[in-house]
């Protein structure tokens, strides 16, 4: 019993340490200029972001796309600029990450 504590604590430590080190690459890429994780900032908040896409199965595809290439028209009137600074690894990990917040 006290193995498996002590693999679900470590389990979370993990997961926390994952999501700092994710937050920490969003902050490193430029995305937390506009957006924040549970708020609209310029851009929509990751949450409210990761809500409207849930259950969709080509999301991470589609999203890591537009992160790549900008996007307009999806939120509001405000367009996202393109990131072709954010090399494809770290954008597929963010959108990922952004689409896993609950």
């Amino acid at each position: 019993m006290k193995s498996v504590l002590i693999a679900l604590a470590i389990t979370g430590m993990l997961a926390t340490g994952t999501a700092a080190a994710t937050e920490k690459l969003a902050r490193a890429s430029g995305c937390m200029t506009c957006h924040a994780v549970d708020k609209k900032l310029i851009g929509p908040g990751f949450k409210e972001i990761a809500a409207k896409y849930r259950g969709d199965q080509d999301a991470e595809a589609r999203l890591a796309q537009k992160v790549k290439a900008g996007s307009s028209r999806t939120w509001g009137t405000m367009a996202m600029p393109p990131n072709a600074h954010v090399k494809e690894a770290d954008i597929k990990v963010l959108v990922h990450w952004i689409l896993s917040q609950k």
